[in-house]
């Protein structure tokens, strides 16, 4: 997919307009809003290249292990661990890689910062140091109990 580019200076403006924030803190500046969404864009960067290299990884994986008469148990339960392992990573990647387009997808749309569960803010703290965050502290909190 790839990132995309920067937000003219015009869109920045409409959102720092738009952007909820909780009632104790400051708006959204200009500035914050590009570092957050140049951070979101590096990061989608960088789970494309880890789920690629992954992908290498396992598809190399693939091929010993299709040659693997006379293998030892160990040898054969080693090769399946670390492919399993290149799976969860790729895996976990993918799901980072979803959650960061999602947030980068709210942020233009002007909902960046909004739970999405009861539609309060969530809080600049809490995004610029989580920026994927969807739910606001009271709602994750409610959701991690059940």
């Amino acid at each position: 997919m790839g990132a995309t580019k920067p937000a003219s200076d015009a869109e920045v403006q409409r959102l720092t307009r738009a952007l909820k924030v909780k009632e104790d803190e400051a708006p959204w500046t200009p500035e914050e809003l590009r570092a957050v969404g140049e951070f979101l864009r590096e990061e989608i960067d960088s789970y494309e290249r880890e789920i690629g290299r992954a992908e290498q990884e396992l598809a190399s994986l693939i091929l010993d292990s299709s040659d693997g008469g006379g293998e030892d148990q160990a040898d054969a339960g080693a090769k399946t661990f670390e492919r399993d392992h290149e799976i969860a990573l790729a895996n976990n990647s993918r799901d980072m890689l979803v959650q960061t387009e999602r947030a980068l997808e709210r942020l233009r749309a002007g909902t960046y910062g909004i739970c999405e569960n009861c539609g309060s803010p969530i809080g600049k703290g809490r995004l610029q140091v989580f920026p994927r965050a969807t739910l606001c502290m009271t709602c994750k909190t409610r959701q991690e109990r059940h």
